[in-house]
């Protein structure tokens, strides 16, 4: 590859990256378009999709929180703590019993199910000790959760305007049926500025379970290594809570127009990560996951998505 057109590569990329900022750019459109950039001409900025496009997410979440009313998003936030504990217990029982008829390993069945049922690649991380998983099993349940969250942040926002879903409805479904708290807040942008606040409430009860659940992870698998068992809990999801709070109790004269501009930054801000996001899904993704566990990720989606579903339209 000749410098020219490793210049040229860059050049597009950087253009629409920096497109993903203006106000006719949107959280599945910037995603949509880094995932057409890798395939065209690759990523000529590989370094940017790990941990600094994690980070950068989670900053525009934080920021997300200074344009919320926190005593509204914790009224609607409680209706989906009982949906939780029922689609948490559920999902790991559905994919103990779909990893044994796929004949899924059970270490990285577990995996999947802990992504599927709590929060994405967090809870992997954490359950990855406590069941003893090997690192390829590792990166293919983060594969699964990565694919699927790409293709949540452009189905959800639309199935959600399809069904007539209200903020509440959807800030619940969201949090429930996405993986990662990301992608959660991702999505809720996307339909509406209210439901964010609803949605990083309910996933944040949602991801407190990671602790329990590795508990009994580690019980069964019985880590006779003498160490404690290591669970994370997204802390940026308590600093967007205390970003809300900020907004909600500070006198009404103060600094509204900065609120409003930090609100503004986040959400662009969150565009442009997505459009790195997008642009980290490589076709060896797709290839080093495999079809059997792909298809147990799929199938245990697909269920908690239906059974959330008909769950918040019964109760709110």
């Amino acid at each position: 590859m000749t410098s020219q057109h490793l210049a040229l590569r860059k050049a597009a990329f950087v253009i629409l990256f920096l497109f993903c900022f203006s106000s006719f750019s949107s959280p599945p459109i910037s995603l949509a378009l880094g995932i057409t950039a890798v395939f065209l001409f690759g990523n000529p900025f590989p370094g940017l999709s790990g941990r600094p496009a994690k980070y950068f997410l989670q900053v525009s979440v934080v920021l997300l929180g200074f344009g919320m009313d926190l005593m509204s998003v914790y009224r609607a936030g409680r209706d989906g703590i009982g949906l939780t504990i029922v689609t948490i217990a559920g999902t790991l029982a559905a994919g103990f019993l779909l990893g044994k008829f796929l004949k899924v390993d059970s270490r990285l069945s577990s995996l999947i199910s802990c992504g599927t049922s709590i929060c994405g690649g967090s809870a992997i991380a954490a359950a990855a000790h406590a069941v003893r998983a090997e690192p390829k099993q590792i990166a293919v349940s983060l594969g699964i959760v990565f694919i699927l969250n790409s293709i949540a942040l452009f189905l959800f926002p639309w199935a959600g305007h399809l069904l007539g879903m209200s903020q509440q409805q959807f800030g619940i479904w969201a949090a429930i049926a996405i993986h990662d708290t990301s992608s959660v807040v991702g999505a809720a942008q996307a339909f509406g500025t209210e439901s964010v606040g609803i949605a990083a409430t309910v996933k944040l009860a949602r991801a407190l379970w990671i602790a329990p659940v590795v508990f009994f992870l580690s019980r069964i698998y019985r880590n006779g290594d003498g160490e404690k068992n290591k669970f994370a809990i997204p802390w940026f999801v308590l600093l967007f809570l205390a970003a809300a709070a900020v907004r909600t109790f500070a006198p009404s004269e103060v600094l509204p127009s900065v609120f409003d501009a930090l609100t503004n930054l986040a959400k662009s801000g969150m565009s442009a990560t997505l459009f790195i996001i997008g642009s980290s899904l490589h076709p060896r993704t797709l290839k080093n996951v495999g079809f059997r566990p792909f298809l147990l990720g799929l199938v245990l989606w697909i269920l908690v998505i239906a059974a959330s579903l008909a769950a918040v339209f019964g109760i709110v």
